[in-house]
């Protein structure tokens, strides 16, 4: 926890894509198996960008042969996680993504199963909070948001790409309480995707997208948006332009951590074998293109260490999402 609004936390519908999941024995190399990614949301989001991201660098570096991708959204994730629990005995070659999104639904109990069913292996990556507008928004910096909001608060639906009361709805309300407002005012509209909320916001179905820097660096690039402020403690690289929160006076620091889960019950022996591809993929020139090209920074926790990481941020998380819930979701 970092100042006194400020958060620190480490650890980032229905679409199938591209394949059948590979059955192989459980001991087989990862590298001679190939690796099925199952991923929880549509393609667009985080998730599948950091799932594809890993896999194209897995790719090239010639760590592996083979990688397919498969797209099930549904539930916040839910949908995904009973899907790998169900089928756990053919799913050897399959690395869930996952993210803080996770925490957030065992805390809340809207699923039946929670990421606790199923094996931890590594966290990989976060991606800091941005807070987006059109290009040709009348709200040019963040102090306009603020002001603005404060004024006429029913003005300013925010996008995102997580469930109401998820990581994006969250993370819009602590910025706002922590520059003066009133989380309880925060209209809030969620989309399935950080691409369908990004969409939304280009389409002027709402005034302001709370996303993953990963999510929004690409319609930045391209003059599309106006990034008005970031969620990290410094700038970050990729988009060196544009503000901190902290640099502007609003004390938050908000990270969303993204790794990978196997199937329940995996044998230490694979386990093992995952940690290793992962920390050798983070050492090629193949991922530390892709990661630079996200705004990413580097969360590396692995198996009985991240598993203990996880629980930590539950503990962070619950106050912070009994404080929401009383304030009123909206």
């Amino acid at each position: 926890m970092t100042g006194t609004n400020g958060l620190l936390f480490l650890a980032a519908l229905p679409l199938l894509v591209a394949c059948e999941t590979p059955s192989v024995a459980p001991m087989q190399d990862p590298a001679e198996s190939g690796v099925h990614f199952l991923i929880p949301g549509a393609p667009g989001g985080g998730w599948d960008g950091t799932a594809r991201g890993v896999g194209e660098s897995l790719r090239r570096s010639g760590l592996v042969r083979r990688t397919s991708y498969e797209n099930l959204s549904g539930g916040g994730g839910g949908r995904a996680l009973a899907h790998l629990i169900a089928t756990a005995p053919r799913q050897q070659s399959t690395l869930m993504i996952g993210s803080t999104p996770f925490l957030i639904q065992a805390l809340r109990g809207r699923n039946p199963q929670t990421y606790r069913e199923l094996t931890p292996i590594c966290s990989v990556i976060g991606d800091y909070l941005s807070f987006v507008v059109r290009d040709d928004s009348m709200v040019r910096s963040w102090g306009d948001l603020v002001e603005g909001f404060d004024e006429h608060p029913r003005d300013f639906k925010f996008a995102g790409g997580s469930v109401l009361g998820g990581l994006d709805h969250l993370g819009t309300a602590l910025a706002i309480e922590a520059a003066g407002g009133a989380p309880s005012e925060v209209r809030y509209v969620p989309y399935d995707t950080g691409g369908k909320a990004m969409a939304a916001l280009l389409s002027g179905e709402t005034a302001v997208l709370t996303t993953g820097i990963g999510e929004a660096v690409e319609a930045w690039r391209a003059g599309l948006v106006r990034i008005l402020a970031v969620t990290s403690p410094e700038r970050v690289a990729a988009i060196s332009e544009v503000p901190t929160l902290r640099e502007l006076g609003t004390d938050v620091e908000f990270v969303n951590w993204r790794g990978f889960f196997a199937a329940p019950d995996l044998k230490a022996e694979r386990v093992e074998a995952w940690i290793d591809l992962v920390a050798r993929l983070l050492e090629t020139e193949e991922w530390e293109s892709v990661r630079q090209r996200n705004g990413w920074v580097e969360i590396f926790h692995t198996g009985p260490g991240f598993a203990a990481f996880l629980g930590e941020q539950e503990q962070a998380l619950a106050p912070l999402l009994a404080r929401l819930e009383g304030a009123g979701e909206r």
